[in-house]
């Protein structure tokens, strides 16, 4: 049970640098980005390529957020300049990437056992190595959020024509969320190597689906603290996400259920904020008080 809360945590924390990446396309640019399917699996195999050159893990991490990042730009050159749908643009990315990425690795799985490792052996401190490393890129963001440029980048997605009567050019903040959200979800995807010690080349698919439920779940469950900002919600949506999935396998579920559980928790959830259930719950609580 230990383990399985230890694994549940730092999977969480991962997936939570996921999830903000799916923020900064799905809530801010309004964009259905799938390429991040392909760049988490992109992050992966370049730490692990590093990793087998000598270099140190931080410095892994980097060319995995550059790597990322380029592809993200791929993407935004797809749907902006060559007027391809976003949601295709993003599907066409993960699927070059899926070659790229065996590319970068030379096979669909590379061990990292035996190779240098952000976490060490003693558990705890991983965890407060995971806890820094989210903190930091949760607080560069919302200070980034707060300069001239993130007040346009967050601008973008709601009104394109108030940015472009500012003089920015909406497609460069495109560019730019595009590339940042693909970057952090290849900075996921390095750590989530360095946590399995294992890339592979499947470890992306139907990532984008975590990263939506975790957004679903935080959105709904925090909707009524209001100092919680995008980025925090994002984090504590994916530590939920994963410790809902977490308790379905220590009450005896099978892996290869995990799927459509997932699947129930995202429905449940949307449910919840279609049909407004939480209110009508409290409505019959304070009629069964009155009576």
């Amino acid at each position: 049970m230990s383990q399985l809360i230890i694994t549940t945590l730092m999977q969480g924390m991962i997936y939570g640098i996921l999830a903000i990446a799916v923020y900064l396309t799905y809530t801010i640019l309004d964009i259905p980005d799938l390429s991040v399917e392909g760049t988490l699996p992109a992050g992966a195999f370049t730490l692990a390529v590093t990793l087998q050159w000598g270099w140190p893990p931080v410095l892994g991490i980097l060319a995995a957020f550059v790597v990322g990042s380029l592809a993200g730009l791929m993407t935004a050159l797809l749907f902006i300049h060559l007027k391809i749908n976003p949601l295709l643009a993003g599907i066409l990315t993960l699927t070059i990437m899926y070659s790229v990425n065996l590319r970068i690795g030379g096979s669909s799985n590379i061990s990292l056992y035996g190779l240098a490792n952000l976490f060490g052996s003693t558990v705890w401190i991983n965890i407060l190595i995971m806890v820094a490393i989210v903190l930091v890129i949760k607080l560069a963001l919302d200070w980034f959020f707060k300069t001239e440029l993130g007040y346009l980048l967050l601008a973008t997605g709601d009104n394109e024509a108030l940015v472009t009567s500012l003089g920015a050019n909406k497609n460069h903040m495109k560019i730019i969320g595009l590339m940042l959200s693909n970057g952090l979800a290849a900075v996921s995807g390095a750590l989530l190597a360095q946590n399995m010690k294992l890339a592979d080349i499947s470890m992306g698919t139907s990532v984008i689906v975590v990263g939506l439920a975790s957004l679903i779940i935080g959105g709904t469950i925090m909707r009524g603290v209001a100092f919680l900002n995008g980025t925090t919600r994002a984090i504590i949506g994916a530590l939920i996400y994963k410790m809902i999935s977490g308790l379905a396998i220590y009450l005896g579920m099978a892996p290869n259920d995990l799927k459509a559980i997932n699947g129930i928790i995202i429905i449940l959830f949307i449910a919840y904020n279609n049909l407004q259930l939480g209110q009508r719950f409290n409505r019959y609580l304070k009629g069964v008080a009155k009576s």
